[in-house]
């Protein structure tokens, strides 16, 4: 009986393995920027190679099913696709490579590098669709997170795993703000998604930030404005992958996406070319859905696990903060939110954030009562400061009616020394706090 079995097993291992079967299917129509191809067998989400008529192949990632067709989106705008051409799955379209070797890295949508050196060469993957975690299951937001600068640790510490807003018009800042945490930051891993963003800034942000010791622990995925839109929603995907793979081995992460508004505008984009209604601003309703799904995917991570801390920029058009469908379905489901102020930019404050806009709706439950006595007064003061600038400016308020406003007058040099903070000037967290409990401890 052994003979035999030994027999069998030499006559198997001389049997040739059969090789995977390949998927393809062929093109039906194509309007230049969706694709409709026979079905075949494959998931929202899977990359697919499309034959062009010259030159190479073009690539293209399914984003649905109709009548029995497979929908693609194709990552090259009006590559030369005729009709019959074949379309073939790429294995493992729907995964991310991930490791110690994306950090100090610049890549791109697909993982390329797009810093001159070779790919990397990772071990491990992770899908980029995230894995779902039992809300109940995830550890609670309980420590600050050292963001280096002095007017967040002090006035909107923010927690580690809290997942935050900058809202603000464009010019005001967002990418000094961005870039001063990734450098003085204390969290281990800091995972940067350039989404939609002009290339000029793209290689000005990554000329600045990836050298020295600080681009070591920095991992960067850029999708300029001018690629596809799924390329965008796969940039913004993979750079929350990288930080989910990093929490999942007990880092503390800091993930920063600029811009979440990019971001809904790509899905816009494929919404409206699949057919779905327009609602409010042109937004169709899944990118409603999109904002959440993306979002809730950074947080702390299960015990054992480290935190994800989020940090998404939100642009406002025209500076208005209220009625944009896209900063209202964020400020719902973020644990706050940073208001950049284009008046402070006037007056010369930078990072011009407006500390009375702004809500961290979790210092109250990771600072001790000093810290947050002394951020309330804070806030007290700049807002009654700057609601009687202009009657104090016109001569008609008389020093000793508020004590208050003279409490704000008196001190508004020093406050507004406090708020300013040069870009290459850090503030750790318990500095910060010692500074701001100096400046109003004397004017509770």
């Amino acid at each position: 009986m052994n003979m035999m079995i030994d027999r069998l097993c030499r006559v198997a291992a001389r049997v040739p393995a059969r090789a995977a079967a390949v998927v393809t299917g062929r093109v039906l129509r194509y309007d230049g920027l969706v694709l409709e191809a026979t079905g075949f067998p494959a998931s929202p989400g899977t990359l697919c190679r499309v034959a062009t008529e010259t030159g190479p192949a073009a690539e293209a990632e399914v984003i649905g099913f109709a009548n029995g067709k497979t929908l693609l989106f194709l990552d090259q705008p009006k590559a030369a696709v005729i009709a019959g051409a074949e379309v073939r799955v790429i294995p493992g379209g729907q995964e991310t490579d991930v490791g110690p070797e994306v950090l100090g890295r610049v890549l791109d949508a697909k993982g390329a590098p797009l810093d001159d050196l070779p790919a990397p060469d990772c071990a491990a993957s992770w899908p980029l669709g995230g894995i779902t975690m039992n809300p109940l299951k995830r550890t609670p937001v309980e420590r600050p997170l050292d963001v280096g600068v002095r007017v967040l640790n002090a006035a909107l510490t923010v927690g580690q795993g809290q997942r935050i807003g900058i809202v603000a018009g464009s010019g005001v800042g967002k990418s000094v703000l961005m870039e001063m945490m990734a450098r003085y930051t204390s969290a281990e891993v800091v995972v940067i998604g350039l989404i939609g963003e002009r290339a000029r800034e793209v290689g000005h942000f990554a000329h600045r930030l990836m050298h020295g010791e600080a681009a070591k622990k920095v991992c960067m995925i850029a999708v300029p404005a001018d690629r596809s839109p799924l390329l965008r929603l796969r940039g913004a995907r993979r750079a929350t992958a990288v930080a989910e793979y990093f929490r999942a081995q007990g880092k503390q992460v800091l993930l920063m996406i600029d811009s979440l508004t990019r971001v809904a505008h790509a899905q816009r984009e494929i919404g409206l070319a699949l057919g779905e209604p327009p609602t409010a601003k042109g937004y169709p309703p899944s990118v409603v859905s999109l904002i959440p799904s993306l979002i809730e995917r950074a947080g702390p991570g299960l015990p054992g696990e480290g935190a994800i801390t989020a940090i998404y920029t939100v642009l406002a058009d025209g500076d208005d903060t209220t009625n944009d469908p896209v900063v209202d379905t964020a400020r719902a489901i973020l644990d706050g939110h940073f208001v950049l102020s284009r008046r402070q930019t006037q007056m010369g404050i930078y990072p011009a954030v407006d500390v009375t806009q702004s809500v961290s709706r979790v210092m109250n439950d990771i600072v001790d009562p000093d810290h947050r006595r002394a951020a309330v007064r804070l806030k007290q003061l700049i807002s009654i400061w700057m609601d009687n600038r202009d009657l104090m400016l016109m001569g008609g308020y008389v020093a000793g009616q508020d004590a208050d406003l003279d409490t704000a007058v008196r001190l508004w040099p020093k406050i507004r020394a406090f708020l300013a903070q040069d870009m290459d000037e850090p503030s750790d967290f318990m500095a910060s706090r010692q500074a701001l409990i100096d400046l109003v401890g004397g004017a509770a």
